[in-house]
Formats: C-alpha cells, sequence, structure tokens
C-alpha cells in the first residue's frame, strides 16, 4: 500500500494444503494486516517457537507430538522479518526460558540469526538454554524428490529442541546429520 518497495514471498509448499488458522474465512473487503506484528497460533508455557513462512505448518506439527509428551508451545508465525516487533516473542521467552527459531532459509546466512541475537540480548536473564534455530541444509535446493530432506520437517524440530533446548522424554534423535548418510538414505529409499 506504501510507495516504498516490499517484497512478498510465498512458498509453493504450502500451495496443495487447506488453510488451518482462518476459521472466519478471509474478509470480502479491503483489510490489512498490522505491518511487522507476529501472530500467536497456539498459546503454551514450555517452549517458545516462532517460524517464518511454510515452516509454520511443520511447527504445527511439532506442536501437537509435544503436547502428546505434556509439553506444551507458544507457537507465533512471525509474518515479518523487517520490520518486526519483538516484544511479544521477548515476553513469551521471560515465560518459557526457551526459544526455537524455524524457517525454510538455508541455516548459513539466515535471518534467524539475526532474530536470535536480538532475543538474546534483550532477554537474556530469562534463557534457560540457547536460542536454537532450524533451517534449510546448504545446499542449492534440490529437485523435489529431496525436498523434505533439505526442507526443516517436525522431526528436525523435535530434535534441535531435545537435543539443544529441552530434553523430551522417550525421544530418539532422527535427523541425518551428514549429507553422505542423507544421499546413502535416499538412494536406499530409508
Amino acid at each position: 500500500r506504501g510507495t516504498d518497495p516490499v517484497i512478498f514471498f510465498e512458498s509453493q509448499r504450502i500451495y496443495d494444503m487447506g488453510e488451518i488458522f482462518v476459521k472466519e474465512g478471509v474478509p470480502e473487503g479491503y483489510y490489512e494486516i498490522p505491518e511487522g506484528e507476529p501472530v500467536r497460533r497456539r498459546e503454551g508455557s514450555d517452549v517458545t517457537v516462532c517460524t517464518i513462512g511454510a515452516t509454520l505448518y511443520r511447527a504445527v506439527e511439532a506442536a501437537d507430538e509435544l503436547a502428546s509428551m505434556g509439553v506444551s508451545t507458544d507457537l507465533f508465525d512471525l509474518r515479518f522479518i523487517n520490520p518486526l516487533n519483538l516484544d511479544p516473542i521477548i515476553e513469551s521467552v521471560k515465560k518459557t526460558g526457551r526459544l526455537v527459531l524455524a524457517s525454510d532459509a538455508c541455516e548459513r546466512a539466515s535471518y534467524l540469526h539475526t532474530i536470535a541475537s536480538m532475543i538474546t540480548q534483550a532477554a537474556f536473564d530469562y534463557l534457560d538454554a540457547p536460542v536454537a534455530t532450524v533451517a534449510s541444509r546448504n545446499w542449492i535446493t534440490p529437485a523435489a524428490e529431496m525436498e523434505s530432506s533439505f526442507f526443516p520437517q517436525k522431526e528436525w524440530i523435535l530434535d534441535t529442541i531435545h537435543e539443544r533446548v529441552l530434553p523430551l522424554p522417550g525421544h530418539e534423535v532422527t535427523t541425518v546429520q551428514s549429507t553422505g548418510d542423507l544421499l546413502r538414505r535416499y538412494r536406499s529409499g530409508v
């Protein structure tokens, strides 16, 4: 709506998915989303998870599994990277003491690290664990057959929480750590 340049990204990974957060439907008339305001998708008290883009849907799956383990997730859809109001995230981190950031962007040079740094500086005294990030592999985007090995999955979020943020009862790590292991699994059909 403004005269400044605006960049809007949309993930093709969500084209075949139904909307799970719009209960009343999309308004028929003109409407605006407050610029820079994240939206809380779930209220929780054990761990804060913030997502950008299509990774929100993997985070919802992870939050469902965490709930079955007795871990409640304060889940945010950041929706923006700049501007971004960090106040709701900081308040959540003060409550949970833990933060995981997730995005489909490659991990290297990801804006997630900037957000992690800002939150760490603003809420350091409230953190019970280091801020953790979950992002895509540092590769060139592969063919569709390997998308589940490239883009973050529910298991990656759960593994990150278990290994770096909050040990999960009965959780077994599933994430493949090396490219060689990943290619071997792909070729063997695992």
